[in-house]
């Protein structure tokens, strides 16, 4: 087969400096680059985790801005170490949260949701230990 691996994550938003601000400031992602689509109307913004840009998250300007939050994608799930530390320091940033309380699935992974800038439904999640 010739797919290797997720090239990337392409999320609708409003407004390109906010989301930017959001997923560096909450989630400790690094801004990679910003262009402008050949189109002349959409922005396209990058951003990698630190010392791995192996899959990226594409923020997508002046596509759609009126589209629900829940659309084709139903959520981005970003891997923790630490569950109960990480929903302590999201409620420290007044980040909006959609769960009140960590879910634990049976298998023993455990998740909660949360909003991003445009209303985008976000997932911490802690694997089970294998």
């Amino acid at each position: 087969m010739a797919v290797s691996k997720l090239e990337h994550v392409g999320l609708m938003v409003k407004n390109m400096e906010t989301s930017i601000a959001f997923y560096t400031r909450v989630l400790g992602m690094e801004h990679l680059y910003t262009m402008m689509h050949t189109n002349g109307v959409i922005r396209l913004g990058f951003l990698a985790f630190a010392g791995s840009s192996e899959t990226q998250l594409e923020l997508v300007e002046g596509f759609n801005g009126d589209l629900p939050a829940e659309g084709k994608v139903h959520h981005l799930a970003f891997t923790v170490d630490n569950l109960d530390t990480e929903l302590e320091r999201i409620k420290q940033l007044d980040v909006p949260l959609h769960d009140t309380e960590i879910t634990t699935l049976p298998n023993g992974s455990r998740y909660f949701f949360f909003y991003g800038p445009d209303g985008e439904f976000l997932e911490l999640f802690e694997p089970a230990q294998r």
